[in-house]
């Protein structure tokens, strides 16, 4: 059955990226991006987990996205600072970035399936004349129409919108890659098991929000690796300094969606 799950605090916050890679330096950003990159920003205080996506066809051809315990760790002083300190590695990395697309969102709703590993997700970044309420409940109606045969009911969904404040804060990293927040105000994501489950939500969603919407763009993507920050091996001296200064977070979604 169908059910959303209510909110356990304040929204989660959601970092997006969408970026091709130069070709001959796509295996390096993959190890980078394993290796380096998300260990390091899903460490951040408030940062519960990073992913990144492939693109099932067209471009952008990878999508990396992190979930945070609220929409101001990603303004906060602790992620700003290692946007404006980045490694050797990491200005490397970004020179190969190509059009890419970082927005900061907040989340409206999160519905259907909690928890569970889901390989695909389907997404709409989008503008529309309703407001996120009525936006709310397309995406509600999108996952419970799912009739994919013993699939059904196994889909997850979330509506986010754009915070254009912190989405527009110049940073070191920034510079580096070129890019900026994208043009839509709104996001809609759906995670699914399977390939055919994820297309046939996103022709629901479709025909759903067609009236009044604009600069839709559509993607759907397979992951590739996901961290979360309870996995994180650190040191005795930094894990003992974490608990010092944080609670431990029972929150760790299992979907971005849950």
């Amino acid at each position: 059955m169908t059910r959303e799950e209510p909110h356990p605090g304040p929204a989660l916050g959601f970092m997006g990226f969408w970026a091709d890679i130069d070709a001959e330096y796509e295996l390096r950003y993959q190890e980078w991006h394993n290796c380096e990159h998300m260990p390091e920003r899903v460490g951040i205080p408030g940062f519960i987990e990073g992913r990144r996506y492939r693109a099932v066809h067209g471009s952008p051809r990878f999508f990396m996205c992190y979930v945070t315990e609220g929409p101001e760790v990603l303004g906060s002083a602790a992620y700003l600072a290692a946007l404006n300190r980045p490694t050797p590695w990491t200005s490397e990395a970004l020179t190969h970035f190509r059009n890419p697309v970082r927005s900061l969102y907040r989340n409206h709703c999160r519905v259907g399936f909690a928890g569970g590993y889901a390989p695909y997700i389907l997404q709409r970044r989008f503008d529309h004349k309703a407001d996120a309420a009525t936006l709310a409940e397309m995406v509600r109606a999108a996952v419970a129409q799912d009739t994919s045969g013993v699939l059904s009911g196994t889909l997850s969904g979330g509506l986010y919108e754009v915070d254009e404040a912190i989405s527009g804060i110049m940073t070191a990293e920034r510079r580096i890659y070129s890019g900026g927040p994208g043009r839509q105000q709104y996001l809609f994501t759906i995670e699914a098991l399977d390939r055919d489950q994820a297309e046939a939500a996103g022709r629901r969603l479709d025909a759903l929000v067609a009236e009044g919407a604009s600069e839709i763009n559509p993607g759907l993507y397979w992951l590739e690796n996901r961290i979360q920050s309870a996995q994180l091996r650190r040191p005795a001296a930094a894990q003992q300094d974490a608990q010092a200064a944080t609670p431990a977070d029972t929150r760790i979604p299992e979907r971005l969606t849950p």
